[in-house]
């Protein structure tokens, strides 16, 4: 990428805290001098940084996870701040971005060991060797801005990749914090570069050819345009996109606990995860009381703080844009035919507040059938048995995750075992930890992070063969 091409532009990176509509801070977009300074020092120091033991590697990632715990506070607001998240799941982000860094610091070696191979007529040693094969850039999403991160970080520097990180553009603050907690842990210059890039400038970047690999998490329309461009540059792509998750109950002992249970899980991060409970399947003899339930808890609900995270309340989504756009998907669902039991109206002022909504009635032929609704919306569909539940469940575009609840396990383990996911859960709503492979499949993209397989995806999984030498003579 040449210096010359453009000057710095204005500025798209800017800090907006969702609850008040207030301007917290600006970054100036990346210069091209500035990427290709990025660029060249992180392609530089691959050279040193794979060389050295994985052990000392480990090390770095150990230290980037105790500070992630000393400073769970400090990130948490800057997560609130910017993009709403309740205080308390902040803190909760944080601490978790600490476990996946001390996960692969410890378990790192032994998942990038040898592994050694039989080989043809028994002769000679063979083994795959798993090697890092350079400087990879990270596109990461706002609804988590620390895990995102993470989870693909972690890995890659154990393994002995480099990274530049591209952040997306409304949550800065959070992008510096990571950058400074990543120098102060012993992360060296070059290993992980926080850029401020421009869309034009990624573009270039997939095609520099000093980048080996991408990762995006993010919507299915960025990662289509990414990895269009990876493909014509014949590189590696691990895309973890949208997710409109089933959740299916069967059958209940308690039906309110059960719709309390699914309203909390898609309240989490106030509606706005990828893995997110956004079509809750219900069959017919508990539906009517579980939608009540749920159409209780909503109206429940007040507007209030992030930053105090009182119970009985609900948080902004994460700008005034995102709960426009909700609320138009809302009001078009109901004027399709869907019912809406409660909340949906987007609240007077600049901030960026939706009441959680309840919505019933929405068949094949509606948009939302097939949308992913990304905030406070819970929608229950009607099942008259495990079969229609199934054929529900798999009538999407997307294939990310899924569970389902009955006091039968093996009842659940049946249709959990034909749901077409990358991850299926029994009796809980996901399967959550550093050591849980985490991605999805259809149109959620493809690719795995966390867990063994996060180790497995930007590394050169090389054979080595060594033939038998003649024999020696006494």
């Amino acid at each position: 990428m040449t210096a010359e091409a453009r000057p710095a532009t204005p500025s798209a990176y800017r800090s907006v805290d969702p609850a008040t509509g207030r301007v917290l801070a600006e970054f100036p977009t990346a210069a091209d001098a500035e990427v290709e300074q990025a660029l060249a020092a992180a392609d530089t120091a691959f050279r040193d940084w794979r060389a050295r033991p994985i052990e000392e590697r480990a090390a770095v990632a150990a230290r980037v996870g105790e500070l992630f715990a000393e400073r769970a506070e400090e990130l948490a607001v800057i997560a609130t701040q910017e993009m709403g998240k309740p205080i308390t799941e902040a803190r909760e982000e944080a601490a978790f971005c600490a476990e996946i860094f001390a996960y692969f610091a410890a378990q790192g070696p032994a998942l990038a060991a040898d592994q050694a191979l039989p080989t043809p007529h028994g002769t000679g040693r063979a083994v795959i060797q798993k090697r890092p094969v350079g400087v990879l850039l990270g596109i990461m999403p706002w609804n988590y801005p620390y895990y995102q991160v993470a989870r693909f970080a972690a890995p890659n520097l154990v393994l002995g990749n480099t990274i530049v990180l591209k952040h997306a553009e409304s949550c800065p603050r959070a992008a510096s914090a990571l950058q400074q907690l990543m120098d102060e842990a012993g992360v060296p210059a070059g290993i992980y570069t926080n850029l401020f890039a421009s869309h034009a400038q990624i573009a270039e970047i997939i095609a520099d050819p000093r980048v080996q690999g991408v990762s995006l998490t993010g919507s299915e329309r960025a990662g289509a345009a990414v990895a269009e461009i990876a493909g014509r540059n014949l590189k590696k792509v691990v895309l973890e996109l949208g997710g409109s998750d089933p959740y299916v109950v069967l059958d209940t002992d308690d039906v309110k606990e059960s719709a309390r249970a699914a309203f909390a899980t898609r309240m989490g991060n106030t509606g706005q995860a990828c893995n997110s409970n956004k079509r809750m399947i219900v069959t017919a003899g508990i539906y009517d009381e579980f939608v009540a339930e749920l159409t209780r808890l909503a109206e429940a609900l007040t507007p209030g703080d992030p930053a105090e995270a009182v119970p009985g309340t609900f948080a902004p989504l994460s700008s005034r844009a995102a709960a426009e756009t909700l609320a138009v998907q809302i009001r078009e669902a109901v004027e399709a035919g869907a019912t809406l039991h409660a909340g949906g109206r987007l609240l007077e002022g600049p901030g960026a507040y939706l009441a959680p909504a309840v919505l019933t009635g929405i068949t094949p032929g509606m948009a939302a059938h097939h949308q992913e609704l990304f905030g406070p919306v819970a929608v229950v569909y009607r099942a008259a048995d495990d079969d229609e539940a199934l054929a529900l469940a798999n009538d999407t575009p997307y294939g990310l995750g899924g569970a389902v609840f009955s006091t039968d396990p093996d009842r659940a383990r049946r249709l959990a075992e034909s749901l077409e996911a990358g991850m299926a859960a029994v009796n809980a709503a996901e399967a959550e930890g550093a050591g849980m492979p985490f991605g999805g499949v259809k149109r959620s993209g493809y690719g795995r992070e966390l867990g063994p397989l996060g180790m497995d995806e930007f590394v050169n999984k090389r054979l080595l063969y060594v033939a038998d030498g003649p024999a020696s003579e006494d």
